[in-house]
């Protein structure tokens, strides 16, 4: 008999497509997925493609979660930024609890919630709803694993701000003042997803804290991203004021989004992102791509469009 199916939610995409890598990866071992996305389109199609079975579904309703659970043996849960992150997690777990037999569940998390407790308020409203969304799926006894990455490579705050600058202007535009930062790439954390995924005993109640392979001011970051790409990159110290105002609100981002961006970046001058661990290469056998290697597997980022 074939094993149960994984959950696999946000299978669509989202910063850096953690769960279509997932379920990408899982499919490559060939394990039973089943994708979960919010809407039918041509990434549906797609994840289709590589075998898996595709469930269309609203994480906060009830009826659609119990419906992709139903057979499943494990799940990963990751869901963009959001205003009902919180109400989408709960309703998975009770869920989970009351119709599913799991032996695993992964949770998508972030390290701001490792320098976080209940009184907290410094954070964002999406960071305060992650540490609450750890504190209810701890309550709820299911057999958790949380991943708490850094911020991604493929972070807005790095892929539209400063690749942009880069690709245009040779700089990194951003209100990090002389902070560190070790941002990690998405298919470092969907490598950690799938290992826990396939073979999640021994990892059942840890925390994983995923970070790159430095933590370094942005000085030094740009010198990295000009020795990858041979030609010069500087960093430029922006007013958190005017990139806030200016450059981030010209986005047009839904409040919620643009509250946890700008708070990213206030929590970055505050030196809360120099972080370091060896998490990803404990758990892949591999250590986390640097700038050197993301820069190669990515070099449309970092080329100036043509209007």
């Amino acid at each position: 008999m074939p094993p149960p199916p994984t959950l696999v939610t946000g299978a669509a995409g989202g910063v850096g497509a953690v769960g279509r890598t997932v379920v990408e990866e899982l499919r490559r071992r060939e394990l039973p997925v089943r994708a979960m996305v919010h809407r039918e389109d041509e990434r549906a199609d797609a994840l289709r493609a590589t075998g898996a079975e595709v469930v269309v579904g609203d994480l906060t309703r009830a009826p659609d979660v119990v419906r992709a659970l139903d057979g499943c043996g494990r799940m990963y849960f990751g869901m963009s930024v959001s205003a009902k992150y919180l109400e989408a997690t709960v309703t998975t777990a009770a869920a989970a609890r009351e119709y599913a037999r799991l032996d695993a569940l992964v949770n998508m998390s972030q390290m701001t919630v490792s320098q976080m407790d209940l009184t907290s308020t410094s954070e964002s409203t999406q960071q305060r709803q992650h540490w609450l969304a750890e504190q209810a799926l701890n309550w709820s006894g299911l057999p958790v694993t949380h991943i708490r990455p850094t911020i991604f490579m493929e972070n807005p705050m790095f892929q539209v701000f400063a690749y942009a600058s880069i690709a245009e202007e040779g700089t990194i535009r951003l209100p990090f003042g002389a902070a560190r930062t070790n941002p990690v790439a998405a298919r470092d954390v969907a490598a950690v997803v799938t290992e826990i995924l396939v073979d999640p005993t021994s990892h059942i109640g840890r925390i994983y804290h995923l970070t790159g392979p430095a933590s370094v001011g942005m000085t030094t970051m740009a010198q990295e991203f000009a020795d990858a790409l041979g030609r010069p990159v500087s960093y430029v110290d922006v007013s958190y004021e005017a990139w806030v105002n200016h450059d981030l609100r010209a986005l047009g981002l839904p409040d919620h989004l643009f509250d946890h961006l700008a708070t990213m970046a206030r929590l970055h001058a505050r030196n809360r992102y120099d972080r370091m661990t060896d998490d990803i290469e404990t758990i892949t056998g591999r250590p986390p791509t640097g700038v050197g290697e993301f820069v190669r597997e990515h070099p449309g980022m970092f080329t100036a469009q043509s209007v």
